[in-house]
């Protein structure tokens, strides 16, 4: 059996939603069904099609399954591929061409988006195969697009997520959806997420109008006498410190941190009381920040 794309599509569909299934040893009726489960017709036709490719047989699509019937194929398959089952089934070696099929094939069938403002937007799927799971991640690294493995508080459940906007654009250029609901959310996934690139204008005044607006609308106070800014670009920051120390003469701190997704992003930060008034008197905080939190701003007599 020579991989295609059809080939490739088929097997990512049945490690997902399909079954390889016979019937028990000790049992008369003999039936061996090469099948995919699922509700969408979309999916059910391009498995239908790319079997019919392949094996020169044509499934019958009815009642939320696209099924067929036939020892020779189920032979072949279980021959080549082993199980299918949930906890079992395996990536087989394909080359970076084909992988896109099966994984394309796969994330219809068991991923989808999560888009819920900025708190959580991404690409997910679940699989009770540890294993699998980690192999669709290295398969997923080699199209350039990094993912995480986390374990749902159940321990018998593992979910794969897809997060960060490059690693989105390039899953949805890469892999993407066939599924037109799932497809038509990764767009608005990937349109949802702004550029991150700060642009400090070239004109003076109109760049310490910038620099000023940025400050007073991301500047986060933390008591007794301090401000940290956030980004998830570091250049955004090392450039907003250059015209800080410009403008009022104060150096600011700059960290990387991670958060519990394993996204990176850094942190701008001034430490100091003098620095802070410093910073008021030239207009780059305010005298009273949001939320009744002026008290940290508060010029000592």
């Amino acid at each position: 059996m020579k991989f295609d794309e059809n080939l490739a599509a088929v097997h990512g569909y049945l490690c997902s939603d399909g079954y390889v299934i016979r019937n028990p040893e000790n049992q008369r009726h003999k039936y061996y069904v090469i099948a995919l489960r699922n509700t969408n017709i979309v999916l059910l036709e391009d498995f239908q099609n790319r079997f019919e490719k392949y094996f020169g047989v044509k499934p019958a699509i009815r009642n939320g399954r696209c099924i067929i019937n036939s020892k020779p194929i189920y032979i072949k398959l279980i021959d080549k591929f082993g199980s299918f089952y949930s906890y079992e089934w395996k990536i087989p070696e394909l080359d970076r061409n084909l992988i896109t099929f099966w994984l394309r094939a796969f994330f219809d069938c068991e991923g989808w988006v999560e888009i819920n403002g900025r708190k959580s937007r991404m690409v997910c799927a679940e699989s009770v195969n540890l294993k699998g799971l980690e192999q669709v991640k290295r398969s997923l690294l080699t199209l350039g697009i990094k993912s995480r493995i986390k374990p749902k508080k159940s321990g018998s459940i593992f979910r794969l997520l897809i997060f960060g906007k490059e690693n989105v654009k390039q899953f949805g250029s890469a892999v993407g959806f066939l599924h037109p609901q799932k497809r038509e959310k990764l767009l608005g996934l990937i349109s949802s997420y702004p550029d991150y690139v700060w642009s400090f204008p070239c004109d003076e005044e109109e760049n310490m109008i910038f620099v000023k607006s940025v400050m007073l609308s991301k500047a986060r106070p933390k008591p007794p006498y301090s401000i940290r800014i956030t980004s998830n670009k570091k250049e955004n920051l090392v450039k907003l410190s250059e015209h800080i120390t410009k403008y009022s003469g104060v150096t600011p701190k700059i960290n990387s941190y991670r958060n519990g997704y394993g996204t990176e992003y850094s942190e701008l930060s001034v430490n100091n009381k003098n620095d802070i008034l410093k910073l008021m008197c030239c207009g780059l905080i305010g005298r009273q920040m949001p939320k009744n939190q002026n008290y940290l701003f508060k010029q000592s007599k």
